[in-house]
């Protein structure tokens, strides 16, 4: 990593940190010496970034301090082009548009080496025969989980067993080539997984939850976790 680089991603580190960090934990996460990352800091600080500490002690900043645009390296700008890429080809055109302008707006911000480097990759991402279609609004679905909004739809089970839900609906996982729900079933009382390809009469209703701990999707990352 260049010298230019280490000291943006210092930067970046410090403001994620809600704590001190001592400069032999930031010298063994950028892998220099521990007198290379005191010239670091004090270039950082030379140059007006509000870094507070010392040597013995660790560093902060100041979180109100306002970052120059974010700087990518070569690896990160193909892994940002390959994620826009799944996501364009493994969703819907709603959320493929706003993946697409996002890069827009990222490639505005390169220079114009990164921008040969773009030009270069070699990882792609492209559409699949193997994708399942599904009849529910994709990104309807997505705004009800933003919303917390209660959802109604008719299922059909693996065992073509028909039935109708009520649940709040907590995530989406892509299993590729199945999406799936990650819902708290109001029938069932418990976390249920619903493929969406199988989901009819998908009905947002007017009605919100609030945060339930035992009924979040972090519950439920926990108990898939834990078993």
């Amino acid at each position: 990593m260049r010298k230019a680089e280490r000291l943006n991603e210092i930067v970046h580190y410090l403001r994620r940190m809600h704590h001190a960090v001592t400069a032999e934990t930031l010298a063994e996460h950028f892998e220099v010496s521990a007198r290379t990352l005191y010239r670091d800091i004090q270039d950082l600080q030379g140059a007006g970034i509000p870094i507070l500490g010392e040597a013995g002690v660790g560093y902060v900043i100041d979180k109100t301090y306002h970052l120059s645009p974010i700087m990518f390296d070569a690896k990160e700008i193909e892994a940002i082009a390959l994620g826009i890429g799944m996501v364009s080809n493994w969703t819907d055109e709603k959320f493929a548009e706003k993946a697409q302008s996002a890069f827009q707006k990222i490639q505005a911000t390169l220079s114009a080496p990164m921008l040969n480097e773009l030009a270069q990759i070699a990882t792609f991402s492209a559409p699949s025969h193997y994708k399942i279609p599904w009849d529910v609004d994709f990104t309807e679905l997505r705004e009800c989980i933003r919303r917390k909004q209660f959802v109604r739809f008719d299922y059909l089970d693996l065992n073509e067993s028909p039935t109708q839900r009520t649940v709040r609906p907590l995530a989406l996982t892509s299993f590729s080539p199945v999406w799936l729900l990650t819902a708290w079933c109001e029938l069932r009382q418990d976390f249920r997984n619903f493929r969406i390809d199988r989901i009819s009469e998908f009905t947002p209703l007017d009605k919100h939850f609030r945060d339930e701990k035992d009924k979040s999707f972090q519950t439920y990352l926990a108990n898939t976790v834990h078993k």
